[in-house]
């Protein structure tokens, strides 16, 4: 089983790697894919527009939102294409995060001229499960 961290690594060199040779402007769905892609030929388990409940009030609500991919059960990527990243970008995924109750995540934006400034780790303290720390 890989760590959140290896994965973590992983996912942003494969970023680094596609924006090398695409470049920004492609569809966020058309990263999506050769993300998880290429995630998937390195051994990984990828779930793509994983479907994820909001439990509000005692009752769950299905379909509420999708993550983008949710890797080995441990680590949302929301994939974004975008020029001028927002803030609530990184905020939808730490609300993904809680909402899985899961610690790590990672906001991957393609649309930024050099792919590292479109990186960004998020993490969710309240994560009661630290057996993936």
């Amino acid at each position: 089983m890989h760590s959140p961290e290896q994965i973590l690594q992983e996912a942003i060199h494969i970023a680094i790697q596609i924006h090398r040779e695409l470049g920004p402007g492609l569809l966020e769905s058309a990263y999506q894919r050769i993300v998880a892609d290429q995630l998937r030929e390195n051994g990984h388990t990828v779930e793509i527009e994983k479907s994820i409940p909001v439990v509000y009030g005692g009752r769950e609500y299905s379909n509420s939102f999708r993550a983008d991919l949710l890797v080995d059960g441990i680590v949302v990527v929301e994939i974004k294409s975008t020029e001028r990243p927002a803030r609530i970008h990184s905020s939808q995924v730490l609300t993904y995060l809680r909402c899985l109750n899961l610690r790590h995540g990672l906001l991957l934006n393609f649309g930024m001229e050099r792919a590292i400034d479109g990186v960004d780790r998020i993490l969710n303290y309240r994560a009661v499960d630290d057996d993936h720390t």
